[in-house]
């Protein structure tokens, strides 16, 4: 059977990346709006209404709009930006939260799918903060170090202009006020948001969060290993996720950690380093990847019954 897939907001960075996933698919049919109609809410509804699943890849307010356009029951709408991500009428498209998580999206007709500091985060974190390891209300504190295609065309533009400002890594949102900090804060359990800087730099593509942990600030006794150990038996089976072990030669190269290994992949890969005074815990993927278009088409696989992987 072929899914009928239309995706509102083609032109932008994950709509373009999910157009490259579903290129090879045999089990999709994609509904294109021509040019001159993009933004002609008739016709809109009607491919919206005529599809099975219709990606959203648009700001806030446009994704809202399109969703209320929405008048056939059957079909699901897969939201990329931050409008629904701690909306309980929306199941959050993170399969990997819990097992619960992946049933319910099997089912769940509204998808928003995470930000991609915010699914670093929080795959690190939550396992944690479910065990008792990380109480709820323990104010950590991360950092991401990510490329800049995840600041959409108008930054990609200026990085590839090749601005001298720009060689350097940028921090930026330093009025500690992120648009994905409501997510990682519900998402991971916590009762406190994380204080949370992202830093821009000067490579395409790539993400990592690096979360501090001081153990003698947390309940018991917590070693990296216990954190490791934490990790990987939540995640064990988990297709998409790779929990590091601790010390291994791999995990650095030659003492340094690389933030793009996960490009092109669909891959999480999780770290723990430290010692018993200090801990960190890094989550890296592929921010245009697991960390958006990536994460959207496995919430589509879950929905309409495919192989969790297929296509990624």
């Amino acid at each position: 059977m072929t899914t009928k897939v239309f995706v509102d907001g083609q032109e932008g960075t994950t709509g373009l990346r999910i157009f490259e996933y579903l290129a090879n698919r045999d089990d999709v049919e994609v509904l294109r709006i021509d040019e001159a109609q993009r933004k002609d809410v008739a016709a809109r509804r009607a491919l919206i209404n005529a599809s099975d699943v219709t990606f959203l890849c648009l700001p806030d307010v446009a994704s809202r709009e399109s969703a209320s356009l929405v008048d056939n029951p059957k079909t699901c709408v897969i939201d990329a930006s931050t409008a629904f991500r701690i909306d309980d009428h929306w199941a959050y498209g993170l399969p990997e939260l819990s097992k619960a998580q992946r049933e319910r999206l099997r089912t769940a007709k509204r998808i928003a799918v995470p930000g991609c500091h915010a699914s670093a985060f929080i795959l690190a974190a939550q396992p944690l903060v479910a065990a008792g390891i990380v109480p709820a209300d323990t104010p950590l504190a991360a950092y991401s170090l990510t490329g800049y295609s995840g600041g959409g065309k108008k930054m990609i533009a200026e990085y590839e202009a090749g601005a001298e400002k720009l060689t350097s890594p940028r921090a930026y949102a330093l009025g500690l006020q992120h648009k994905h900090l409501p997510e990682m804060k519900v998402r991971s359990g916590l009762t406190i948001a994380p204080t949370f800087t992202p830093i821009v730099a000067n490579f395409y593509k790539g993400l990592a969060v690096t979360t501090y942990l001081h153990p003698s600030q947390l309940p018991g006794k917590i070693t990296p290993a216990r954190v490791r150990d934490t990790l990987a038996e939540y995640y064990a089976g988990e297709a998409f996720i790779h929990v590091a072990p601790l010390d291994d030669a791999h995990n650095l190269d030659e003492g340094f950690f690389d933030v793009q290994a996960c490009n092109d992949t669909n891959r999480v890969d999780l770290f723990v380093f430290g010692n018993e005074e200090r801990i960190v815990t890094v989550a890296r993927l592929d921010n245009l990847g697991k960390g958006a278009s990536g994460a959207a088409i496995q919430c589509m696989n879950l929905h309409i019954g495919a192989d969790e992987g297929k296509g990624l």
